[in-house]
């Protein structure tokens, strides 16, 4: 294992554990909760190509199009580094959301979780290397929708 490879496991790990660990101290999490929170990994979906075989990995199965989700990203990214993706949910009950980008080698981006009671909305940054549509998945009342958008990325900031 390489150097950077290690310390992007420590980077990882020690996030997750100090927000967790944090979240536990402020009463908000329970203690055993937050370390079987660390441990959950699935790493079908993250290892899934396909839009269908990341939502048969993520327990879903046929999703539907549905326009009660809005993603919030730009439609031209002249810097495939660092494009910003919003994705809130208007469905009742929405229990997670996730993002995905189609072209790239790893298709999920992230699940988040979305406690009950707060608003289904998260925001991240993607890394996009090409044009491709972005998708968010949304987990409400046990079924599964999604919406896409598609994202044109410049090389150079050139238009191409």
């Amino acid at each position: 294992m390489s150097r950077s490879e290690q310390r992007r496991k420590v980077i990882k790990a020690g996030g997750g554990v100090g927000l967790l660990g944090l979240l536990a101290a402020a009463g908000l999490l329970p203690a055993g909760e937050a370390l079987a929170q660390q441990q959950q990994w699935n790493s079908g979906a993250f290892a899934a190509r396909t839009f269908a075989d990341a939502v048969k990995a993520l327990g879903g199965a046929a999703p539907t199009e549905n326009k009660a989700i809005q993603i919030t990203a730009p439609d031209i990214a002249e810097n495939g580094l660092v494009v910003p993706v919003s994705v809130t949910s208007n469905i009742p009950k929405t229990e997670s959301i996730a993002i995905m980008v189609e072209k790239n080698p790893n298709l999920l981006s992230g699940v988040f979780d979305i406690p009950a009671g707060t608003d289904p909305f998260v925001s991240t940054r993607v890394k996009l290397a090409e044009s491709t549509d972005v998708y968010a998945l949304v987990k409400a009342d046990g079924k599964f929708h999604f919406l896409k958008k598609e994202i044109k990325v410049t090389l150079g900031g050139c238009g191409g």
